[in-house]
């Protein structure tokens, strides 16, 4: 299936699944129960009410929320009105998300009210200013401090003055017909760009990986069939949606299928086992976290698991163990592992159906079709088979480059279509990859993607800082944490509980450091650059 050929962009996925699955159950939310026409409607009332606002093919709306039918709705209308989306990570504080809606010059915001005890708007004001100061610019929306940045929308009943809530935005859109709905959805092609995913490079400043409607079709049709994805599935989606695998190879695996979605804001394996349970969830998706923290559960053989069919796991290593528990304690048919990243639309490699245990559990299985791998030596030269170097991909899957950024777009892309992942990685005789190291030193911290650089710059914002490197060391419970060596300032009396709290009000929680050791000084080399491989050692 050519999903990037068959609907042309996703306005017209959402049409098609709306059609072909009207009757069956779309989305889940506690006592909600969508179906897929009627979700087919209300993405179309969202597109409407994004036509009202002024929202014009190309221009950039984002969303800043957890998973939620909401989010579903608010983030497909915005595509399907032409818009660009781009997702924000739930687990940022305001400045972080002022950054990417600056960067992305987002016209339109949808955010959530408060989650996990913390208002969101809040954050934001405090961020990018009250309303009602001065504005640094003429185009100034209800945030000073975010120019471009027309309507905050909260998804919530009750809203600040000067944004809107989701009722009222939704009312907004009753003049525009569906007709000019469906023109502007036919207006978008597949070469349109369908989203940006900002990541966090070496230089520690958000990038977004600017990705295309046919990219996104393409690469989770492939998904679909490699993963044995079906009509009927009900698939409980705890992967966040702002991140890759959990709205493409969630939201938009399902409406290509016409599976049902059971979305979960936050991670407890309590609800995992319920909506399991309750919603005979067959196909569950995740890190290896959150699967051997089911499979440890004290109480799991009280809850019903038999519908489970498929897993899909990634993002660190996956013991042999898991998997043969998996299969073998729970009774799931399918355990697949896959590897992808942010700037090649997700999905790399995937291992098939039918794959051998030990190649499941120890690699991330082989490039998806019409996409190459290679591995290569520090010369660039192709290494052999089972020697380690940096993991290079070419498809129709690698991104068009960072949004705006030609400088950073050149240091990752060859001329000739090859993207440098700053991955290391052992390539066997059957293709099969196997990521051994990180050349750009991030870590996975519970399924997160925790940047070195760029909490080594939020640490070097605290006044008794004279200098800082973090690095990834491992942990029982989240797979990796971040430990912070310090170089205090002269005179400081600043202690690792003191740094460790300021780091809690500063940055998202996974890139807090668990653990701090001061130091007189950083291991570096003759060009300056701070030695990791000896403070790993410690």
């Amino acid at each position: 299936m050519r999903g990037d050929l068959e609907w042309g962009g996703v306005p017209g996925l959402v049409r098609s699944a709306a059609a072909r699955f009207a009757d069956r159950e779309a989305v889940v939310e506690g006592r909600t129960r969508v179906s897929y026409a009627e979700l087919g409607a209300r993405v179309e009332r969202a597109a409407a009410a994004c036509m009202a606002s002024g929202v014009r093919v190309g221009d950039r709306v984002a969303i800043w929320a957890p998973n939620t039918l909401d989010w579903i709705v608010s983030a497909l209308g915005a595509v399907s009105a032409g818009a660009v989306l781009v997702p924000l990570n739930t687990r940022f504080k305001g400045t972080e998300a002022a950054y990417v809606l600056a960067r992305s010059r987002a016209k339109l915001l949808f955010v959530t009210g408060t989650f996990l005890g913390t208002s969101y708007v809040a954050s934001l004001r405090r961020a990018a200013g009250e309303p009602g100061e001065a504005a640094p610019g003429p185009a100034a929306g209800p945030l000073p401090g975010l120019p471009h940045l027309e309507r905050v929308v909260v998804l919530a009943d009750d809203a600040p003055a000067d944004f809107r809530t989701w009722k009222d935005f939704l009312a907004d859109g009753e003049g525009v017909g569906s007709d000019e709905v469906r023109r502007r959805g036919a207006a978008v092609s597949g070469t349109s760009p369908s989203d940006i995913i900002f990541t966090s490079g070496t230089t520690g400043r958000p990038k977004g990986a600017l990705i295309t409607h046919a990219q996104t079709l393409r690469g989770y049709a492939i998904w679909s069939d490699l993963a044995g994805l079906r009509e009927g599935d009900r698939y409980l989606i705890v992967n966040p949606f702002f991140h890759t695998f959990g709205y493409k190879a969630g939201i938009i695996a399902c409406l290509m299928r016409g599976a049902t979605m059971v979305p979960q804001p936050v991670f407890d394996v309590d609800t995992v086992l319920a909506n399991v349970a309750a919603e005979r969830v067959s196909v569950l998706p995740g890190p290896p976290t959150l699967h051997q923290s089911l499979l440890d559960h004290p109480a799991r053989d009280t809850y019903d698991l038999s519908a489970l069919r498929l897993v899909v796991t990634g993002a660190a290593v996956v013991p042999l163990r898991l998997v043969e528990r998996l299969r073998t304690e729970l009774g799931v048919d399918t355990v697949l592992t896959a590897y992808g990243l942010s700037e090649a639309s997700g999905i790399v490699t995937m291992c098939r159906r039918g794959d051998r245990p030990e190649v499941i559990a120890s690699t991330s299985g082989r490039a998806i079709p019409d996409t190459e791998v290679r591995v290569v030596d520090a010369s660039g030269a192709p290494a052999a088979p089972g020697s380690p170097g940096e993991v290079l991909v070419r498809g129709f899957n690698v991104m068009s480059g960072y949004f705006e950024d030609a400088a950073a777009t050149a240091e990752v892309l060859t001329p000739d279509g090859w993207l440098r992942t700053g991955d290391v990685g052992v390539l066997d005789a059957e293709g099969n990859l196997r990521i051994t190291d990180r050349i750009k030193d991030m870590f996975i911290v519970g399924g997160f993607n925790a940047y070195p650089a760029e909490i080594e710059q939020l640490l070097g914002l605290h006044p008794d800082v004279a200098d800082v490197a973090v690095v990834g060391v491992p942990d029982s419970r989240l797979g990796e944490v971040g430990r912070a060596y310090v170089v205090r300032r002269p005179h400081s009396a600043l202690t690792a509980d003191d740094l460790i709290t300021w780091s809690r009000r500063e940055m998202a929680n996974y890139k807090v450091p668990r653990t701090i050791a001061f130091v007189t000084g950083l291991p570096r080399n003759a060009s300056g650059k701070v030695v990791k491989g000896e403070l790993r050692g410690r």
